[in-house]
């Protein structure tokens, strides 16, 4: 099948500003492309790109005072099918794990391994077979301890205030589940992207990014999504890191006001 994707987003800014865009498809899709991206900022600014050290595909650019838009849209092809588990996917000794993986144990802004969630996931999980079973059991508990709530929102909650709380929205899902995995061995990654209601009922809610995270399997890595805990249709990558922090989509070095937000993720 073949995915549109795109968005609208536009802020204030009170004076120039310098900013890093997270805002392209995932360097890894560059072979699914079917219509190509066009970034588009208006006003118009001179733009620059780099790979971070995830390999995510970054710009930078210098916005005057104002209202900016950022717009982008492209449509890229998909296989059509649900979410591949690791059913049989044996889970590694981190002692067996390439050097790469090795920073998805460790705690990062959000996800505080080294905190009271380690004590929690191992009383919790911990006799548990290791490998898909320990990540589902993750996941159900995951999605049945926080409740979905858009208006609880917030940009600094982290996996320990999401399990305290019991609130929160998809990224606080993921967090949690992330640091019950890497307390647990397990790696695992923050993903964010689009995720339309293709073979689902239609959301009522408007649309907006998505997040979901990955594990590291067999010497692979699996998709998981701990707030829709079931596998799903169309998921279109934009960045990879250890948590929201490392794939912020904007991040601007002075003041603004969001304005306006858009997005679209519908098959073709």
């Amino acid at each position: 099948m073949q995915i549109q994707v795109g968005f609208r987003i536009a802020f204030s800014f009170p004076q120039p500003t310098a900013l890093v865009l997270m805002l392209h498809l995932h360097p890894s899709l560059v072979n699914h492309i079917v219509k190509p991206e066009n970034l588009v900022i208006t006003p118009r600014v001179p733009v620059s790109w780099y790979y971070d050290l995830y390999g995510n595909q970054c710009n930078r650019a210098f916005v005057s005072a104002g209202l900016v838009t950022f717009e982008n849209n492209a449509v890229v092809n998909n296989d059509g099918k649900p979410d591949l588990l690791g059913v049989n996917a044996r889970q590694h000794p981190p002692g067996e794990l390439p050097d790469e993986v090795l920073i998805y144990l460790l705690a990062s802004r959000y996800c505080e391994v080294d905190s009271e969630l380690k004590d929690i996931a191992w009383s919790t999980f911990g006799k548990l077979p290791a490998g898909w079973t320990l990540v589902k059991a993750i996941c159900d508990y995951v999605h049945n301890h926080i409740r979905f709530d858009y208006m609880q929102a917030r940009a600094n909650r982290t996996a320990l205030d999401a399990y305290r709380e019991r609130t929160g929205v998809c990224r606080d899902y993921m967090h949690l589940a992330i640091t019950f995995c890497r307390s647990l061995n397990i790696p695992a990654r923050y993903c964010t992207g689009y995720l339309g209601d293709i073979g689902v009922p239609v959301s009522p809610s408007p649309m907006d990014f998505s997040a979901w995270f990955e594990v590291y399997l067999g010497g692979a890595w699996y998709p998981v999504d701990a707030r829709n805990n079931t596998p799903r249709i169309g998921r279109v990558l934009m960045a990879r890191g250890r948590d929201a922090a490392d794939v912020a989509l904007t991040t601007t070095f002075g003041l603004n006001k969001l304005e306006s937000f858009s997005v679209w993720t519908k098959e073709v």
